[in-house]
């Protein structure tokens, strides 16, 4: 066996750094060699260790003097003075950023959620590097590399303040928000909710990102954790797969997934409006004529329709999907709540109620809605029909929605993965990780579900990093805020069985006094909600320069 000394004088070497994340220091350098990627376990740190063989004929490792070598990628924790420090796992070149010593901030993710982070920390004069892998590597759901891309829905949700959404998006724009300004000036009609033209809407967040003088935009792929300076980590639920292997070793934690589906997009002018007609439930829109086409059907033509649905062949499950075959209740593919029951669709995205045909003067027995998706009117979306059925037969079922038969469609739906962290176990409600103080999550990774929850905790994301700079405490946000409430609750259920949550008025405090009136309660919930925002703004208030 060679003794440690003639090893290293024929093996090329290559440094690695052990980080303890709970106190940011780093441990001795100890020399490893570069054609193995491994670390050294002491003898007196492995169990069983006279009954073990050597290194050579058990992992393929090269054994050391007093010392064995195991393959980085099977080592994930080693005791440190009896306390569990996780190792980066990464060779050093993933580990050691290769940034500009200027750079105070790395925002991993151009998303909702990223490019929120990065811009409330360049507000604050932080010099931010914001990086995106797109358009170079694209995910499975994306299409270009622009920042803020909708990949699902146009719409931001309700924008009435008694709404759960419509609160959420009240205190951001009173926080500053990005995203909200930005939808604002790209809004397309869809009655009480906030809909943007999705072009419009990511073509101007990256205009206002790649403008400012504070932000600096790095087209690459991030394989790694960076660990010389802070980090908000913001990849949504593609993570790539080297930078979701880096997310795992630090975390020690099993990826949890669930899955998303995109629904079809046809030309407007493709259309029967000779059997669809405009209109909004109850008449509550912005536009005279209704913001939604709407396709009705007859009762035989709604259980053909379902039957079709039930009969289709969807796209054969991979082997990460077969492994937890779970769906995530608010995107769930119209097949699989097809066969929840012949009615299920009816009383779901399907439902007629608050509608009339003009042609018959009555209420159709079901009806899909057509969302406006861009301003020019040109594309709508199927609303709540998102879909895994395969493209070919899938088109052949959706001709049968009446006025769709020679629809032009744009896009199909589709299925894809996402993965989320098991928050509970890993961050606090400042969105930093209890492991690293100056390493935060933000977006559909943490659990927080809707594109306005996505920015919410971006905008808490980047302003944190922002005070941790300048050397302020973080801020946690009352939970009476709806941002607030969610962000403590991805942070404070239960590890077990933990699942994403949206906006909603369930996971606020109760009031002091019950109200029984619903409408009533919200507008209690939102008012206190709103009050608690505007006595955290001058915390969280850019300094002025």
């Amino acid at each position: 066996m060679l003794s440690p000394r003639q090893l290293l004088q024929r093996t090329p070497i290559k440094v690695f750094r052990f980080a303890d994340p709970t106190t940011r220091e780093r441990s001795r350098c100890l020399p490893v060699p570069l054609n193995r990627h491994c670390a050294i376990v002491p003898r007196h740190r492995r169990k069983n260790t006279e009954d073990q063989p050597d290194a050579e004929s058990r992992e393929g490792g090269v054994g050391v003097g007093a010392h064995r070598m195991r393959p980085l990628r099977q080592l994930h924790r080693i005791e440190y003075a009896r306390r569990t420090t996780i190792l980066q796992l990464q060779p050093q070149s993933k580990l050691m950023s290769t940034f500009p010593e200027s750079t105070e901030l790395v925002v991993i993710g151009g998303g909702l959620a990223g490019s929120e982070a990065a811009w409330q920390a360049a507000e604050r004069g932080v010099r931010v590097a914001l990086c995106e892998m797109r358009p170079h590597q694209q995910t499975p759901a994306h299409r270009t590399g622009k920042f803020g891309e909708l990949v699902c829905s146009n719409s931001l949700g309700s924008l009435l303040a008694d709404r759960a959404s419509g609160l959420l998006q009240e205190e951001l724009r009173r926080l500053g928000s990005l995203v909200l300004d930005v939808a604002q000036s790209a809004k397309v009609s869809a009655g009480g909710a906030l809909a943007v033209d999705r072009e419009a809407f990511s073509a101007a967040i990256t205009e206002r990102l790649s403008s400012h003088p504070n932000i600096v935009i790095e087209r690459r792929e991030i394989t790694g954790i960076p660990v010389d300076r802070p980090v908000v980590i913001a990849t949504g639920p593609l993570t790539s797969s080297d930078l979701a292997s880096s997310i795992q070793a630090f975390t020690g934690e099993k990826h949890l997934y669930f899955y998303d589906a995109l629904a079809p997009i046809v030309e407007a002018g493709s259309i029967d409006l000779s059997i669809a007609f405009r209109g909004s439930r109850y008449g509550v829109g912005e536009q005279d004529d209704g913001d939604y086409i709407n396709c009705p059907f007859t009762r035989s033509e709604y259980y053909a329709f379902v039957d079709a649905i039930v009969q289709a062949e969807t796209i054969t499950l991979r082997q990460f999907e077969l492994e937890d075959p779970q769906f995530f209740e608010r995107c769930v593919p119209v097949e699989v709540l097809a066969r929840r029951g012949i009615d299920t669709l009816s009383f779901g995205p399907m439902r007629p109620v608050g509608l009339e045909d003009p042609r018959t003067g009555r209420r159709p027995y079901a009806v899909v809605q057509l969302r406006q998706d861009n301003l020019a009117g040109t594309l709508y979306n199927l609303v709540g029909f998102q879909t895994n059925i395969k493209w070919g037969e899938q088109e052949q079922v959706m001709r049968m929605i009446p006025g769709l038969a020679d629809a032009e469609f744009v896009r199909m739906g589709q299925m894809h993965r996402n993965t989320f962290l098991n928050s509970p176990m890993i961050l606090e409600p400042t969105m930093q990780s209890r492991r690293r103080a100056d390493l935060f999550f933000a977006g559909q990774i943490t659990g927080v579900e809707g594109y306005v929850g996505n920015a919410g905790t971006g905008l808490l994301a980047g302003i944190n990093a922002a005070k941790m700079r300048r050397g302020e405490d973080p801020v946690v946000l009352p939970p009476e805020m709806m941002l607030g409430a969610m962000c403590w609750y991805v942070t404070h259920a239960a590890a077990k069985g933990f699942q994403p949550m949206k906006a909603n008025f369930g996971i606020l405090p109760a009031l002091p006094t019950r109200i029984h009136d619903k409408p009533g309660r919200n507008r209690a919930y939102a008012e206190r909600a709103l009050a608690a925002a505007d006595a955290i703004l001058f915390s969280l208030a850019a300094p002025v320069s």
